[in-house]
């Protein structure tokens, strides 16, 4: 549906082409504030979960299913930051803040694929460290290669439902109050604030979508998490404990991070209403958490650090053979 403004500045339900997303308020030094901070958060975001997909692909010792699950959380979190932030920096330098009908359905259909996706990837993660804590004599052959590829694939097939039916919901409503957007992107919640038409509907998918989601995913999480528990405590060695419970923290942690601000987003009837604490709550999961995720899987795991460094060290040997080719004779000989 579409829209055209009169001259007293109201909206008829006509055509609509064009969203002017709002964002945030302030002058120009508060906007370039803003941009700096996006553009870290976007960069390290960029540069960290990059790292994580090349070292996974490239260092054989993490060939398994848990980084096989990580490395594709980091495609993920690739992807999901990059349908939002771009379009967020361009915004911050310009003064129109236009965005076309079809631009603004599409960055809602990715954002809301890569969520859902993101969210039973989660799950999908917790399942993967219940079988090999638990079930260690079975896991190599549950968690084998094309198993684990129809997981993924099953969580991008759930995330595209979701969107499909998120996304057809929204924008078949027709926006005639006004076309400004209250967000710096275009998700549900500010949208539905835009229709002149009953928003019933949309809301009850809203929360009753979202709202299954995030608590299936949760219990599956925490029925995992409490087997892996009993395990853990049963086990007698005490190196063994630790590593697992460090692997288990850096998921765990990943976990409440993003299903809390997800809760807080969707999940609650004060959502519709809250844009100021939307804004701030949106930043968290679209920027930080993404960027957040390759550090807390890195820091707090030995295999990983190993492997950076490994790669580090292969790195710097490559460069010294090309400065001294008597090195590389002596190596091939």
């Amino acid at each position: 549906m579409a829209t055209a403004v009169h001259r007293n500045g109201s909206l008829s339900a006509v055509s609509l082409r064009v969203f002017v997303l709002v964002g945030f308020g302030g002058g120009a030094e508060t906007q370039a504030l803003l941009f700096a901070v996006f553009l870290v958060l976007y960069v390290v975001t960029v540069l960290g979960n990059l790292t994580m997909i090349v070292v996974i692909t490239l260092d054989a010792r993490l060939h398994s299913p848990m980084y096989f699950f990580l490395k594709n959380l980091s495609f993920v979190d690739l992807c999901y930051s990059s349908v939002i932030a771009p379009n967020a920096l361009a915004n911050f330098l310009s003064s129109s803040k236009v965005i076309s009908f079809e631009a603004c359905a599409t960055q809602f259909f990715f954002f809301s694929l890569l969520a859902t996706t993101e969210t039973f990837l989660l799950a999908v993660m917790a399942y993967d460290r219940f079988m090999a804590i638990c079930s260690p004599l079975r896991y190599p052959v549950t968690m084998c290669p094309v198993t684990c590829a129809r997981l993924v694939l099953g969580t991008f097939c759930v995330g595209c439902l979701n969107s499909i039916v998120q996304t057809s919901l929204t924008f078949q409503l027709p926006f005639c109050s006004s076309n400004r957007i209250d967000h710096f992107y275009c998700d549900v919640p500010p949208l539905l604030q835009l229709a002149c038409a009953s928003t019933a509907l949309n809301e009850l998918f809203l929360f009753g979508l979202c709202g299954f989601i995030i608590v299936s995913t949760t219990l599956a999480v925490l029925v995992s998490y409490g087997y892996i528990t009993v395990t853990i405590l049963r086990m007698h060695s005490g190196s063994g404990r630790h590593k697992v419970f460090s692997t288990c923290g850096s998921h765990l942690t990943a976990v409440s991070l993003f299903y809390g601000t997800l809760f807080v987003m969707y999940a609650q009837p004060g959502a519709l209403t809250s844009m100021e604490q939307g804004k701030v709550v949106s930043i968290f999961y679209t920027l930080v958490i993404p960027m957040l995720n390759p550090l807390i899987y890195s820091l707090r795991n030995k295999d990983v650090k190993d492997a950076l460094w490994r790669l580090g060290q292969r790195h710097s040997f490559v460069r010294t053979v090309r400065g001294c080719p008597e090195i590389g004779r002596n190596a091939s000989a």
